[in-house]
């Protein structure tokens, strides 16, 4: 899957010296307990996230520096020292303590990007509680689902939410004790059941001792939707934070006087480890945005905030392309030196697009829910083969193997070659279980391998591919065919903004390939369209690869995440059940 091009870094793209130049030698000297001394620890022995996160800054040299910059529309910007956050999530650990929330209970939290949502996370791990970020634009069903799968005691909502997708299905969530609602109008509430966090927060102290967790400690539950089943409950642990430290520092170059902005929403497992503990650890300036997409927004985000440092999805680069280059010409973007993409592979239409227009590439990285921390990157000095994940991050070993039929394993040694990504155990951030799913848990292992799910490839340079889910893979008269692949060539033809891939079957051919892509502005769906792109692909990829078959729609399902769900695709294709859409854009 190499590309035909390779973005050389110079000079010039390095606006500051990257935390990670060396990368062989850093790989070569690296070690966790390294690590571990660049963080403070607590006192009596342990660690705790929120301590590291924010306590220990409140005490130091950082406690006037801003730790967030909230945005919404309409409102000044609100701005949180390191300082002041410190002591609203101390206020919030004292408020679960005089609501004798115990050490290791559930906290679910359910709201827009908020600043009590970041306060009620960081509170609860001083208290020593497990908090569950949920999206706040889930339905009723999903988040009963979660809530009690995960046996939550404590829901934190706002006023408006709790009306519309919990107040009926309370009696459904039957571990829940307290629901402690945020007034959307900024004031107080006073619905029967529930309890106001402003004035429970009013009524408390901000001084709340740490709790003296251990690294072993559960500290976070974050649930990722499979095929079929209920979610899963992907458990972590407070010594998940070295990874956050190193990946933060290594993945995302952060440097203390950075203005970081990380798009993900909390209720992602991105928005957690990247919105909120990653670059607290490291000393910068967030900013948190509460609206949704909106490409003058955005920019003027970048411009206006001065932002550095941008983390960002697939999704919302296609969406930036989508709306024009235009648009980008009216404001400076002078401050940003660094961008990123995590959700999906990127494709190589889209790295270029950002080196073109914002003047940066695009650095994709690869992770998931149950690694807990980005574990393959392009970093700011690696040279970018577009369309490539990267290479492994410092502290972690990676793998191409494939499964035999006994249940063990077999490293592939040979670039090129396709099989299943694996990683090595040992990073600390990978879960810990499937909570109360100990067998789904044991599968997910071979000896001393993770094994993703993921089929991949690695190049002759360490560079590894992105090939597809191994539940993806088109297999079409004897080839085995990726989706991304396919969804790349569709999105180099100028109309298409978006492009999904999935196998239909076939008599004769087991499979054949069709895709659904969506049209950029100015682009409208015809007959002769629909037979250029076919046209075009079977000249990209060959007549063994190319899409049969191409459906227009006005959009792809895909998660909030930003991922397109292609299951969903051929469910509705072949007319088969759903499955969890829980996680769907724009669902209930």
């Amino acid at each position: 899957m190499e590309s035909s091009s390779i973005i050389r870094k110079t000079a010039v793209d390095l606006r500051v010296a990257p935390n990670l130049i060396d990368y062989e030698g850093e790989r070569a000297s690296f070690s966790w307990p390294v690590v571990g001394r660049e963080l403070a620890g607590l006192p009596g022995g342990g660690i705790n996230i929120a301590w590291e996160a924010v306590g220990r800054h409140a005490r130091g040299a950082l406690r006037d520096k801003v730790a967030y910059r909230f945005l919404a529309r309409g409102t000044p910007a609100y701005s949180v020292t390191y300082e002041r956050l410190a002591e609203l999530a101390g206020r919030f650990c004292s408020v679960l303590r005089q609501l004798h929330v115990g050490k290791g209970e559930r906290v679910f939290i359910l709201a827009g990007r908020i600043p009590e949502l970041y306060v009620a996370v960081l509170g609860s791990l001083q208290h020593g509680a497990v908090v569950s970020p949920l999206f706040s634009a889930f339905g009723p069903e999903p988040i009963a689902t979660r809530v009690n799968l995960g046996e939550g005691s404590v829901l934190v909502t706002t006023d408006a939410l709790y009306e519309r997708k919990v107040a009926k299905w309370r009696d459904r969530m039957p571990t829940l004790k307290h629901v402690l609602l945020v007034a959307d109008d900024g004031g107080t509430t006073a619905v029967p059941g529930t309890l106001d966090l402003a004035t429970l927060m009013a009524q408390t102290p901000s001084a709340c001792e740490v709790a003296p967790t251990s690294a072993e400690d559960m500290a976070l539950l974050h649930f990722t939707s499979g095929t079929t089943g209920t979610p899963k409950g992907a458990v972590h642990v407070h010594g998940a934070v070295a990874t956050h430290w190193a990946t933060g520092r290594y993945a995302l170059d952060l440097h203390t006087d950075d203005i970081y902005w990380c798009t993900a929403d909390p209720g992602w497992v991105t928005g957690t480890s990247y919105g909120i503990v990653a670059p607290l650890l490291h000393g910068v300036t967030s900013v948190v945005d509460r609206e949704e997409f909106d490409a003058e927004r955005w920019y003027g985000i970048l411009q206006d905030e001065k932002v550095s440092v941008w983390y960002t999805a697939p999704t919302a680069v296609r969406m930036l392309m989508k709306a024009g280059s235009d648009i980008v010409k009216k404001y400076t973007l002078s401050g940003l030196r660094f961008v990123a993409s995590v959700g999906e592979p990127l494709n190589p239409e889209a790295v270029w697009w950002g080196k073109e227009v914002l003047g940066l590439p695009i650095h994709d990285n690869w992770w998931q829910t149950e690694t807990g921390g980005i574990m393959i990157a392009n970093t700011p000095a690696f040279d970018i083969k577009p369309g490539s994940m990267g290479r492994p991050l410092p502290g972690i070993e990676a793998a191409i193997v494939q499964r035999q039929e006994d249940g063990s394993i077999k490293v592939v040694k040979t670039p090129g070659k396709e099989g299943e990504l694996a990683l090595k155990r040992g990073w600390p951030s990978m879960f810990r279980g499937y909570l109360n799913n100990e067998e789904r848990y044991r599968k997910s292992f071979a000896g001393e391998w993770y094994l993703t799910g993921d089929l991949a490839q690695r190049d002759a340079d360490g560079y590894y591919w992105f090939v597809g889910r191994a539940d993806d893979v088109i297999k079409s008269a004897g080839h085995l065919i990726g989706p991304f692949e396919v969804e790349s060539a569709l999105m180099e033809h100028p109309a298409v903004a978006e492009a999904g891939v999935i196998g239909k079957p076939d008599p004769v051919v087991g499979e054949v390939v069709k895709a659904f892509v969506s049209l950029k502005m100015g682009f409208e769906e015809s007959e002769a369209l629909r037979m250029e792109l076919l046209g075009h692909a079977r000249k990209r990829l060959g007549a063994a690869v190319a899409p049969k078959e191409i459906a227009f729609l006005p959009s792809l399902p895909r998660t909030r995440s930003g991922k397109i769900m292609r299951r969903l695709l051929k469910a509705r294709e072949l007319g088969l059940p759903e499955g969890d859409t829980s996680t769907l854009e724009g669902g209930a």
